[in-house]
């Protein structure tokens, strides 16, 4: 997930109150978060969920405005680093890892705070 306008916003507090707010998200929907990782501007997570488990991009949104409406309050300065009350992109992106390990996904999302 990234912020919008790729806003370079996810660093000191912020970074660490959004890894606590996903953590409360997943835990809510009862979601296993395996790892997750920010850069200035994005969010990389990596999740195990059930195929029954419904709709992902129903998640994902809930996920958004959860974390975006807790760091708003949070941090209310917040509000006047991003424009139109919006904090993430409206995109984001989801591959499955079938023909992956887990441990080589785990490693590319640790090592992208070091890019």
């Amino acid at each position: 997930m990234c912020t919008k306008y790729r806003r370079k916003v996810l660093q000191g507090d912020f970074d660490e109150r959004l890894k606590h707010w996903v953590r409360e998200v997943f835990a809510h929907f009862g979601l296993e978060l395996i790892q997750q990782e920010t850069d200035q501007d994005h969010l990389h997570i990596v999740l195990g969920m059930s195929p029954a488990f419904g709709s992902l991009s129903w998640f994902v949104n809930s996920l958004k405005s959860t974390t975006s409406r807790r760091l708003r309050q949070e941090f209310p300065r917040l509000k006047s680093d991003v424009r139109h009350d919006t904090f993430w992109s409206r995109s984001y992106f989801v591959a499955s890892m079938g023909q992956v390990r887990l441990e080589d996904v785990k490693r590319y999302v640790e090592t992208q705070t070091d890019r």
